[in-house]
């Protein structure tokens, strides 16, 4: 690059111009926009703070890093939403994933947060999903929980006999931070898992002989008609989970998570609950771990 100066400020504007010229969307082909904002051409843009060498124009050099930088979080997306991607089809997610990433360019040290709002988009711009939009919202929803569980926080548990020694009516209980519960339209769950399961017997085919033939009958998994469910997404061992729940056990569960006591939770459940039911869920959640102290 071409020197700033050695003034603060012309350093910030160069970083800044970099920044821009580098999350700056792709044209058609893969290429850098040949017109910059001011609407100079790209090349007079990019020779005002990039120096060209005896193989590269100083636009040759800055589209390496703007290509490279769009590779690189739609690969990001490609990986973590299988489900949204086989529910779109590849096209319409490669276009939902450009507006989302346009809208929400990456602002974390980590990938990892990089589909935090793309739920929240998907119910805003409803045009990149249309007519599958409460589907494609809940895939997204529900894939992102996968990442939550993956590395989110754990903290302290607490234990059945912790529980026995205090009032029902005064302890607060919390899930754990990585534990999502998830009130869904659709069988996500099992239209994911059949997702992977034919991506990874794709894998397979493609080293085998007569592989066009297999691929052929594992081309499409059909969208998932709608069906109410709950599910708590987590991870034992370093491991994801998804666990399907009883209506009344998830209104527990979500009254433990907003901060309801112990007695008010159990409440939740309603009249048709049994002690005998609370008992045994209780002591799966605390088993699972999901259980610890409000801070």
């Amino acid at each position: 690059m071409k020197p700033a100066g050695s003034r603060p400020q012309n350093l910030r504007a160069l970083q800044r111009l970099m920044h821009r010229a580098i999350l700056r969307p792709l044209a058609p082909g893969d290429r850098t926009q040949r017109r910059w904002t001011d609407g100079r051409t790209a090349r007079e843009m990019a020779e005002s703070f990039v120096k060209a060498n005896d193989r590269l124009t100083a636009l040759e050099r800055l589209e390496i890093y703007n290509r490279m930088y769009w590779f690189r979080i739609l690969d990001c997306l490609y990986d973590d939403y299988p489900g949204l991607r086989a529910a779109l089809g590849p096209r319409r997610f490669h276009r939902l994933a450009v507006a989302y990433l346009t809208r929400h360019p990456s602002r974390s040290f980590t990938l990892r947060n990089l589909g935090s709002r793309l739920e929240a988009f998907i119910r805003r711009q409803p045009r990149w999903t249309a007519p599958h939009t409460a589907l494609a919202a809940e895939l997204a929803r529900f894939e992102w929980a996968q990442t939550v569980a993956f590395d989110e926080a754990a903290r302290p548990v607490v234990t059945a006999a912790e529980l026995a020694k205090v009032a029902a009516g005064r302890i607060r209980l919390a899930l754990q931070p990585y534990v999502t519960l998830l009130a869904v339209r659709h069988p996500v769950d099992a239209y994911v898992r059949a997702v992977k399961e034919r991506d990874a017997l794709r894998t397979e085919a493609s080293n085998a002989a007569g592989r066009s033939r297999v691929s052929a009958r594992l081309r499409r998994v059909a969208r998932p008609r709608p069906e109410r469910g709950w599910l708590a997404v987590h991870r034992v061992d370093n491991r994801l989970y998804y666990k399907r729940l009883e209506p009344a056990a998830y209104r527990m569960l979500a009254a433990l998570r907003d901060g309801r006591t112990l007695e008010q939770a159990v409440a939740r459940g309603g009249r048709a609950v049994t002690a005998e039911q609370v008992r045994t869920w209780f002591e799966l959640w605390t088993q699972l771990g999901w259980i610890c102290r409000r801070k």
